[in-house]
């Protein structure tokens, strides 16, 4: 038989929880009311070692609760013999946990649990029996609640006037006014704006993140977290401050809020139970314009946009490649990889008076075309060798760049009369057809909207069959989706198209920027180059040209007008001399190299031969000494 736990000297617990909600409901929930209560009854019906256990703002909706989670370890413990609280909500507003606790752990623990308010006693069975429908119920005033929120939240967040993030990101701050506005902290900005300054440079995250930790600039949870800020403001690593990860910064690159931008629900949690946010789709996010001051521009966000979406990986120089992206095979449209070597190639050669020399060639650094190289290093031809030295792509970059900026600067007004002229001519017969396409497609959607309205009524009334209703239904339902589809597409061309007129006041800025240039810089081929076009070398030799278009951001392809200029018969003459002199200077270098080749030969001809002597005379030597040697120890072995 078995023997009952022995409760004399057993601890009774007396809990008590009040969440906000909770709060909300009157006096009758309080803390101190459900005390008083709590230690009446049991001081009424004799229970001893009273002991309260109180979780004030905690919600019934989680059980990981401090003073209860020290009450579940007493009742392991054997220490707590008896629980009393004012209802079972108190308890929880699980089903499956607040059952758990009161019908397996309480009843294999021998514990007696009281409700007061619900009448409930486990020392009396009758009484639990209403007690699963009670937990039902207490549950779905949390489901209620949450519906409510959630609402409340979505309305919130689609007004355009509230971010549903409580904390601003680094380089924000909550105005102290407003707390739905954020205003700029300088400190913090700085930092973000140099971020994007050394993205436009060319710099990958992790060097950057690297750059700022060898400068000990605090990172972003740190700098929050010392404040009282952010989402770790209470458990941040403060052992190091400065490390700073590739990921956030990725992060912070991305972020549209820089540019003055809301973005509404970016996360979500698929049920009030689930305690793990996940990220939603970017086609779910709900963004407003023109919402707080933006730290950076427009232009420098996007251009970083752009920038992230090639990887620089570090060339065998450890340095990252700036055009990385922006060059193509201007036949087959790959993108064009670039070679490059530590060393050069070690060349030996013989001069004319036949002295050895070594010489060494430049290392490496050109860009080839992917598809042929990739090809050929499978024994197959695709596409031709589409070759160019980065040195000389360098060279075309910066007097493209120069010839263009000088150009402008002087005639700035003709420049843009060009470039509306140009963009008119090709926009205007478009944005006209497009414009009509999207006020046909838009008339027919409303009109399938009626059609489709017409049917259920039909249908309901008794018309029109099942069968024939749900086909007509999911044609018109097909031809509303595809015009759908087409009308977004038409309305993002005309959104650029319209957006067009003002990349010429984007370029003009650009070049009031980089005006007096005299040297290539990272920065500036990735505000200026959008992509480069290399075509197929054509000639031999000296003569071998190679044709390379550039394009601009903003403006395209642009060519710097160039006046004809009839030459005179004096430079006719001088250019032809010229021509000839050259020619004659190609043609004497290349006999005096093959005369050089050829001696070089006969050299290493002979000092080969010469080599091939001195080893046949050495072997005849060591054989004649082995002989001589043989001899003797012949000779010494007949003495003896």
């Amino acid at each position: 038989m078995r023997r009952k736990k022995d409760k004399s000297n057993g601890i009774t617990a007396l809990y008590e929880r009040l969440s906000r909600d909770d709060d909300n409901a009157g006096e009758s929930n309080s803390i101190v009311h459900q005390k008083q209560m709590l230690e009446d009854y049991a001081m009424k019906h004799g229970f001893t070692n009273l002991v309260h256990f109180t979780d004030d703002g905690w919600s019934g909706a989680t059980f990981d609760r401090p003073s209860w989670n020290r009450l579940v370890e007493g009742v392991k413990n054997g220490e707590i013999t008896a629980c009393i609280c004012k209802d079972m909500s108190r308890i929880g507003r699980d089903h499956l946990q607040v059952g758990f606790f009161t019908d397996i752990l309480f009843r294999e623990k021998e514990i007696r649990f009281i409700a007061i308010n619900n009448g409930i006693d486990s020392d009396r069975q009758e009484t639990s029996e209403f007690a699963p429908f009670l937990n039902i119920m207490n549950e779905w005033f949390v489901r209620d609640t949450s519906k409510k929120i959630k609402a409340v939240l979505k309305s919130r967040g689609s007004s355009g006037n509230a971010h549903t993030s409580n904390i601003p990101p680094y380089g924000y701050l909550k105005d102290p006014e407003n707390p739905d506005h954020w205003i700029i902290d300088e400190e913090a900005a700085e930092v973000v704006r140099r971020i994007y300054r050394m993205t436009i440079e060319g710099k990958g995250p992790y060097q950057i993140a690297r750059e700022l930790s060898e400068e000990k600039i605090e990172r972003p949870s740190y700098y929050l977290g010392k404040k009282g800020l952010g989402n770790h403001a209470s458990n941040y690593d403060k052992e190091n401050p400065y490390m700073w990860r590739g990921n956030q910064v990725t992060t912070l690159i991305a972020r549209p809020e820089y540019i003055g931008k809301t973005v509404n629900f970016r996360t979500f949690k698929n049920s009030y139970k689930d305690k793990k946010t996940k990220r939603a789709d970017k086609e779910d996010w709900v963004v407003f314009d023109d919402t707080q001051e933006p730290i950076v521009d427009e232009e420098t966000w996007l251009l970083a946009q752009k920038l992230r979406q090639n990887v620089r990986k570090a060339d065998p120089m450890g340095e990252p490649n700036v055009l990385t992206g922006k060059i193509y095979c201007a036949d087959c449209g790959a993108p064009m990889y670039n070679h490059r070597q530590r060393k050069g190639r070690e060349r030996i050669y013989y001069t004319a008076k036949g002295e050895k020399r070594t010489s060494y060639s430049n290392p490496a650094d050109c860009y080839e075309c992917s598809t042929y190289n990739l090809a050929y290093q499978k024994y197959d031809r695709h596409c031709t060798c589409h070759h160019i030295s980065t040195k000389a792509l360098k060279s075309i970059i910066l007097k493209t760049i120069q010839e263009t900026c000088h150009y402008v600067s002087l005639n700035e007004q003709e420049f843009v009369y060009s470039l509306q002229e140009e963009s008119a001519m090709k926009d205007i017969a478009v944005s006209e057809t497009v414009k009509k396409r999207i006020e046909r497609n838009q008339k027919r959607v409303h009109e399938l909207d009626m059609l489709i309205r017409k049917i259920y009524e039909d249908n309901v009334i008794g018309r029109l069959p099942d069968r024939l209703f749900q086909s007509m239904l999911t044609d018109y339902e097909n031809e509303q989706n595809e015009l759908n589809k087409i009308i977004e597409t038409d309305t993002a061309d005309m959104q650029r198209i319209i957006g067009g007129q003002n990349n010429v006041e984007r370029f003009l800025k650009l070049v009031k920027k980089y005006e007096n240039i005299t040297e290539l810089t990272p920065a500036m081929i990735n505000e200026f180059i959008d992509k480069i076009l290399v075509h197929e070398p054509q000639g031999k030799g000296a003569d071998r040209t190679t044709e390379v278009q550039i394009y601009l951001n903003y403006v395209g392809q642009f060519q710097v007008p160039v006046e004809q200029h009839e030459p005179t018969e004096e430079e006719r003459i001088a250019a032809e001399k010229e021509a000839e002199r050259l020619r004659r200077k190609r043609e004497s270098n290349r006999k005096y190299m093959k005369k050089i080749r050829e001696k070089s030969k006969e050299f290493a001809e002979h000092e080969r031969i010469a080599e091939e002597k001195s080893s046949d005379s050495n072997v005849c030597v060591e054989q004649n000494v082995t002989s001589k040697s043989n001899r003797q120890k012949v000779k010494g072995e007949k003495i003896a």
